[in-house]
């Protein structure tokens, strides 16, 4: 079943995801995608624009990694290795996803997989490159079956394949189906899997953009992020600036989401900046009976925040101030009545279950984290294991692991301990113990 949308909108000019999507929810196929201006992006920019100038348009817009790096998409395009003196590369999608609480992806990739067909055609016209490959999580079956429809459909019009759109280009797209390794979200590891490698990170330097799938220059971009190409490309970049509405410094708008004990938890694009608060609103609030005790901002590797940061604005830059990231943009709500320990015992559980086991820190830390959080949560927890938990996420956190990883396992750690130490404290044997020890009545000893 497809994701829940909080309210949609027909205007291209204010919601360039999603009003292309069908009342019914259906796919919307090459017909219906052509008549609400699709793949007209793409022949104007074959027609009027060369690469530089394209890549232009994507600084100006500044559309940041729709991932959750939030990483500009214009920087790295202008950084790959492009020209005659370099092989024609590479453009991946990351469609892994497998970020916990992040469903975002998914809606656009079952019905509308002609805006990713067209966003990925122009990112390989910027790029110098002659092919794309969506890495898709194998789980997403609708979505693969969709997309292959789609390709088909893209490919007996002469949308890809040789001579694109009857240009000089040539670009053609490959459906590729994930083992199902969250860790393949990591753009090098997604390229060694798609190598037919095992699933680990490279070292960097050299960076894909230079030296990437098959040792060809290769970028890879976030589902979200390729589908705002087209409307930048069309529209230009200080119009998806101009989006945000004065709520951001990063351009454009944002697939949102709300999950957990909410009473309509779905989607919905918004301008950027948008704060948590207004997304709770719009997802009707807590169920009845509930108080809001904590959230998360952006998926299961983000670090939790309180109510008192409803209003904050969901940008890279003000949630990093906060302490914790934005991430997918995707919020999960905690009530009142739910253990933060059993939550972060629940993530800790999937981190130290999707590392690659490539280095030591993540592979040995995550399982040790793990193990200490199920005892805190049976009560059989040991004095000295809140501050073992606490040097554990500070051993993997930022630039002592191979990749991202195990730093954003910690970050959930961390930030639950800090705002909620009360509850890990309930967790230790002997402190457990005295609070629920009775009186020794007089003379029975």
């Amino acid at each position: 079943m497809s994701s829940h949308l909080f309210s949609t909108s027909t205007n291209g000019e204010t919601h360039p995801l999603t009003y292309r999507l069908r009342e019914d929810r259906g796919y919307v196929d090459l017909d219906e995608f052509e008549q609400k201006d699709g793949y007209e992006a793409l022949r104007t920019t074959l027609r009027e624009l060369s690469p530089d100038e394209l890549i232009d348009n994507m600084k100006t817009a500044n559309l940041r990694g729709r991932g959750g790096a939030g990483f500009s998409a214009g920087v790295k395009w202008s950084l790959t290795a492009r020209g005659d003196d370099h092989p024609r590369g590479y453009i991946a999608c990351n469609a892994d996803e497998m970020e916990p609480g992040t469903f975002k992806d998914r809606l656009l990739l079952e019905e509308t997989p002609h805006l990713l067909i067209e966003g990925m055609i122009l990112a390989g016209y910027a790029n110098n490159a002659y092919r794309g490959y969506i890495f898709l999580r194998s789980e997403y079956v609708l979505a693969a079956q969709r997309i292959e429809r789609a390709l088909a459909e893209a490919r007996k019009a002469g949308i890809l394949g040789s001579r694109v759109c009857d240009s000089d280009f040539d670009f053609d797209i490959f459906l590729h189906t994930g083992a199902g390794r969250y860790i393949c979200g990591e753009e090098t590891a997604l390229i060694n899997s798609l190598e037919g490698r095992r699933a680990n990170p490279r070292s960097k330097p050299p960076f894909p953009g230079q030296s990437g799938a098959w040792g060809r220059p290769t970028v890879v971009n976030n589902v979200e992020t390729l589908c705002n190409v087209p409307a930048i490309a069309l529209r230009g970049g200080d119009w998806y600036q101009s989006l945000s509405g004065g709520r951001s410094d990063d351009g454009g708008t944002k697939l949102y989401g709300v999950s957990g004990r909410v009473k309509r938890p779905g989607l919905v694009e918004m301008p950027m900046g948008t704060t948590a608060g207004e997304l709770l609103e719009l997802a009707g609030g807590m169920r009845d009976g509930l108080e809001l005790k904590t959230w998360l901002p952006g998926g299961g590797s983000t670090g939790f925040l309180l109510p008192e940061h409803l209003d904050l604005a969901l940008d890279f830059d003000t949630i990093g101030g906060a302490g914790s990231r934005l991430g997918t943009g995707l919020l999960a709500v905690v009530a009142h009545n739910q253990s933060v320990v059993s939550l972060t015992r629940n993530l800790e559980d999937f981190f130290a279950r999707e590392s690659c086991g490539w280095c030591t820190p993540c592979r040995d830390g995550l399982p040790w984290a793990a193990r200490i959080l199920h005892a805190l949560e049976n009560g059989e927890g040991e004095e000295g294991d809140i501050e073992l938990l606490e040097s554990l996420a500070s051993n993997i956190g930022p630039g002592k692991t191979f990749c991202a990883h195990a730093p954003g396992a910690a970050m959930p750690l961390e930030t639950a301990i800090k705002h909620f130490r009360h509850e890990f404290e309930a967790g230790i044997r002997h402190r457990q113990r005295e609070a629920h020890a009775e009186p020794i009545p007089v003379g029975s000893v």
